[in-house]
This record gives structure tokens, sequence and C-alpha cells, in this order.
């Protein structure tokens, strides 16, 4: 049986010491063979590192590395020089960057025995290692750059700083750019796509193949490969349930797993844990949220244009553009509508349901009672309980703080009281269907729950007694009628004077069913 590369990104060491490696070879030739300069955008601990030194190897000409590999018989592994750049260490300052780029470079002079003249000024040692390279090896150089954007992002909530940093390494990028005689492929890795005019001003050339179908799958593990390299340690093992759990990811081609996900999953005895989305925080996502008052309902129910998904400046910090650069969100559908294409999104999994979710009622809430009330809500809709229900929903905004409030603003924040409910449901791993989510003083969702499914809608500081009749004028009962045995109608109307839930009413519909 083949080791599990946990924590592995060398693919030298995957190969030699009998790891598993799912083969990718088949999209870095057709990349290596077609591009010239390269961009891939994919979420953290995706298997970018892993792509990034699979392309080394490649040009490095180490062919037997790739026996009974797609490329072995196609590519001529001819060796080229190889700059590799890959992003790790603390960019709080610009110092601390220079210093990092200087160790980066002189590694690099070190595996490439070359010496440069310039070592104080980066950029100066970029570019005279590009030409220098080439001149010694009589071969155009190729250049690997990992986590791009790491440097910005890990000071993304130090505006200023992010700011220094991304002009620093949109000086050192446009090096590429200015000695592209010289250069014989770029491949560039990262989270984020900045907008050109922002870092990549210098690479107008870069091709961005991070929503190219073709290469849908160049990241992340897919259905057949769990079924297949995986098959022996996944023997007994519920797969429906692990794809529930991790499955989701969607690059336009086949739907994938994160792999740091599912090899700790096998590692921990196939306990389903949110092994991903621990490994990073994403209390600046949270913050902006908060700060923005974001509508969380929306979440349900995002459509972006083809410039909004693809691209983000740190001046403007679009929250929606963040959570699914960052993985928090992935496609859903890719739309062709009469002004172009656009892109529904949703939560990928139930680990991120679950965990961001969690997430989010902890910071925005301030309070960690809230894991009795998930209890109170789960067991109450799971047994048809609307009066349990109403109950926790009461226990909840009364746990909050009063000062919380005054803190807050919460009172300017129409949509707080329905983004709470939503978060609270979402973190169960309930199914939930926005139906209106551009109105934020009225808001329904839909719960479904394999039997059952209640339709719910908000109103707040509205007249007593209306959310009923209006869930049955808009009649989105109607198509389910035919799919779920019971239906319940369920209206819920805020205060916020009084800051809670001040009327609750419900009712069954007939379902075609039960007839």
């Amino acid at each position: 049986m083949k080791k599990l590369p946990i924590g592995i990104s060398t693919f030298e060491k995957i190969i030699k010491d009998n790891y598993i490696y799912i083969d990718k070879t088949k999209e870095a030739y057709e990349i290596i063979t077609n591009y010239t300069y390269v961009f891939l955008s994919r979420p953290r601990r995706f298997g970018k590192s892993l792509f990034l030194d699979t392309l080394k190897e490649i040009f490095e000409g180490n062919k037997e590395l790739f026996k009974g590999l797609y490329i072995y018989d196609k590519w001529d592994f001819k060796k080229y020089p190889v700059i590799k750049i890959s992003w790790a260490g603390n960019f709080q300052s610009l110092k601390k960057l220079e210093n990092r780029a200087y160790s980066i470079f002189k590694d690099n002079q070190r595996r490439l025995g070359i010496s440069c003249e310039n070592t104080e000024d980066t950029p100066s040692c970029f570019d005279e290692l590009i030409k220098l390279s080439y001149e010694k090896y009589s071969e155009r150089v190729v250049i690997l750059i990992d986590e791009y954007d790491k440097p910005i992002l890990d000071v993304i909530e130090d505006i200023e700083q992010a700011k220094k940093n991304r002009e620093y390494l949109k000086g050192l990028y446009s090096i590429i750019k200015e000695n592209d005689a010289y250069v014989k492929f770029a491949f560039l890795t990262g989270v984020s796509k900045f907008s050109k005019a922002s870092i990549f001003s210098g690479l107008n050339m870069l091709e961005d193949i991070s929503l190219s179908p073709r290469f849908g799958n160049v990241c992340g593990y897919t259905q057949k490969d769990i079924e297949t390299s995986f098959k022996e340690y996944l023997e007994g093992v519920d797969l429906e349930r692990v794809k529930d759990w991790y499955n989701g990811y969607y690059f336009l081609k086949d739907k994938l797993y994160n792999p740091f996900d599912i090899l700790q999953f096998i590692k921990n005895n196939y306990l389903f844990r949110n092994y991903w989305f621990e490994t990073g925080t994403p209390s600046f996502l949270i913050k902006l949220i908060k700060q923005n008052k974001y509508f969380l309902p929306r979440l349900s129910d995002i459509v972006l244009d083809d410039r909004l998904i693809s691209s983000f400046d740190i001046e403007k910090l679009d929250t929606e553009v963040i959570l699914y650069q960052s993985g928090y969100l992935t496609i859903d559908e890719l739309i062709e509508s009469p002004f172009g294409i656009e892109y529904r999104l949703k939560i990928p999994n139930k680990e991120i349901k679950i965990s961001l979710n969690d997430y989010i009622l902890d910071y925005l809430m301030e309070q960690s009672s809230y894991n009795k009330n998930k209890h109170s809500l789960y067991k109450a809709l799971l047994n048809e309980d609307l009066i349990s229900f109403k109950e926790s929903l009461i226990s909840i905004f009364a746990s909050i703080p009063y000062n919380y409030y005054i803190k807050n603003n919460i009172d300017e924040y129409e949509g707080f009281y329905a983004s709470v409910v939503y978060v609270y449901l979402q973190s169960l791993g309930f199914d939930i269907i926005g139906e209106d989510v551009t109105n934020h003083g009225r808001i329904d969702l839909t719960v479904l729950l394999k039997d059952k499914v209640y339709i719910i809608e908000f109103k707040i500081d509205g007249k007593k007694g209306e959310t009923i009749s209006q869930i049955k004028s808009k009649k989105y009962h109607e198509k389910y009628l035919k799919k779920f045995n019971k239906i319940y109608l369920v209206g819920i109307e805020f205060s916020s004077k009084e800051k809670n839930v001040v009327n609750f009413e419900w009712e069954e519909i007939k379902s075609n069913l039960n007839h």
C-alpha cells in the first residue's frame, strides 16, 4: 500500500518514497506546450505547491521520476535553468519582505551556480539571475513563483503595509516582462487574483487558467481518485458521507475534494472534522462582514460577473469575491447572460457550511452560549416542534448583551435579525435556499430536511400577523407539494425596540404526497 503524502509538496520525494501521487502531468504537459506566461488561482492547501514542484522537475529534465505517468513519453525532458520563488516568512514590514527576497535569490544563485553582483537590491539581483542563467546554460529560463500574493494577504488587515508590499512585488514581477527574450516559461500561483492594474501591469501577457474548464482539475482530487487511488484506505467508509462533508469545489470541470481534507480524514481514523478550515482563521473576512453589515442570507444566492470573480484590489475589498477566492465559496454554475458570463456561488460542502457559520456566530455575537441553542434548534426542526423552535429563537436573542447592540449600532442594521437566524440554521448543516435575498426587511428562507420543508419569512418592525399570508401570496410552497411529506409555513416577526421575536406563527400545508 502506498503511503499518504501528508504535508509533502516535493514531487521527487513522493515518487521515490512510494507515496500516493495523483497524475497531473497531462495538465502540466498541455500548459507547458500551449502557454508561456501562466497564472493559476486556487484556495490554500489545494495542491498548488506540489504542481509547481512537478513543473520544476519536468523542466530540470528529471525524466525517470515520471516513469508510468502521462508525460513520460511525450516531453523531451531537455534541461532548463529554473528560478523558483516560494514566499514564506514574516512580511510585517518592507524590510522583512526584502530580506526574504534576498534569501530566496541567494538560494537560487547557489543552486544554479551563479553569483549576482548586486545582492542588496533584490529586483536587480533577479534581473541578473535571469540573464546570467541564460548565458551559463545557453537556454532560456523557467520562472516558477508559488503563492505570489502571500506577502500581501499576510498583512491585508494593515492596508498601508499591504500597499507597500504590493508595490514592491509589482516592481519585482515586472522584471519578468523586461527579460522576455530570456524566458522560456513562467508560472505563478496564488490564492487571490489582483487586478492587472494593481500588481500585474508589467505582466499584461499573463494567461489566467484559473477558470479554464480544460484545467479545472489541475489541483484537487476527483471522485474517481477517491474511489481508485485511495480505495484501500477507504474500504468500509461511507463515501456518500465523505462526499457530503468534503467534496464540492468546482472550477468548471469535475467536483473536487481539497487534498488536505482527505489525507487528514484518513490519518485521523475517519473522524469527520473541519480539517481544512482549522488551518486558517478567516478573522479578517468576519471583520469585513461585520464592518459592512453584510446581509448574510445573501450567501445563499450570490451571482457575480466575470470581472468581480477574477480580481480585487486592496483599496476596494469585496466580501463575496474574497470569500470565493479564499475557498469559503465555490462556483455552483456558470450563467451565460445577455451581459456576459456570470457565476452563481455556493458554500462548497458541509465542512465549510458548519465551520464558517460557527465562526461567524462566535464573532458576530461575541458569546459562547450558541452551542446550547444550536442543539435545541436542531432537535426542534427535526422533530417538527415549532414551539421549541420559537423558544430557542427567543433564547438566542435574549442571550445577546444589551451593550452589544449599542456598541455595534445593531439598531441601524435591519438585516441583523435575519442574518443571525440564517447563520444558526446554516451551522446545523441544513440545506437552505434563499428565496428573496434582495429585500433586507423581509426575507424568505427554505430549510430542507429529508421528508419535510420549512418556508420561513422574517419581518422587522412590521404590522403584526402578516407573514403567513405573505408567504402564501408568493406561492413558494407550491413547488414542494409533490416532493415533501410535510410543508410548514413559518412567520417570524422581530422588534428592533424589544430586540427579540414579538410574533411567531406557523401553518402546516397538506402535501400532495399525503393525498
